[in-house]
């Protein structure tokens, strides 16, 4: 078993977050998205990204961060999850670090308005925090199962 995990880091604001790459299939430029009826707010639309019909989530929404407007830098991180993939939009997204696991500390219950149960934890770098987040949590087997029937269209 390694004593690193390979993170994907991105940046909500003026935070970085990072995401295990285990998890990330690609990262993508922000196309026009589809939008779809009676979805969660947070829950943009859909892309069709090479043949599979994708939902685009708003991760700043999701975790009830204030809205910026979308720059040439924004990026939808596209992940994937029990088999099912869903786009996340950041800020930007730029760098792969490897994290050694004794840099990571228990998440608290709330940073910067994040809510516990999003977060996996801390990690701490020099003279960085990078926040590292749970997506199984961000989209729930809740919303997972409405965003599948999302993808039946």
């Amino acid at each position: 078993m390694s004593d690193e995990k390979k993170i994907i880091v991105f940046r909500l604001l003026d935070q970085e977050y990072g995401v295990e790459l285990k998890y990330v299939k690609s990262i993508e430029r922000l196309e026009s998205v589809t939008k779809v009826p009676r979805t969660p707010k947070f829950v943009k639309g859909v892309i069709n990204l090479r043949g599979i019909v994708t939902p685009i989530i708003d991760l700043k929404e999701r975790l009830g961060l204030p809205q910026a407007e979308l720059t040439e830098e924004s990026r939808v991180i596209i992940v994937e999850l029990d088999g099912l993939e869903a786009g996340f939009i950041v800020d930007s997204a730029n760098d792969v670090l490897d994290i050694p696991l004794q840099s990571i500390e228990p998440a608290p219950n709330v940073f910067q308005g994040v809510r516990f149960e999003f977060l996996e934890g801390i990690a701490k770098l020099d003279q960085r925090l990078l926040v590292l987040l749970n997506f199984n949590k961000v989209l729930n087997l809740e919303e997972m199962d409405q965003l599948s029937k999302v993808e039946g269209l």
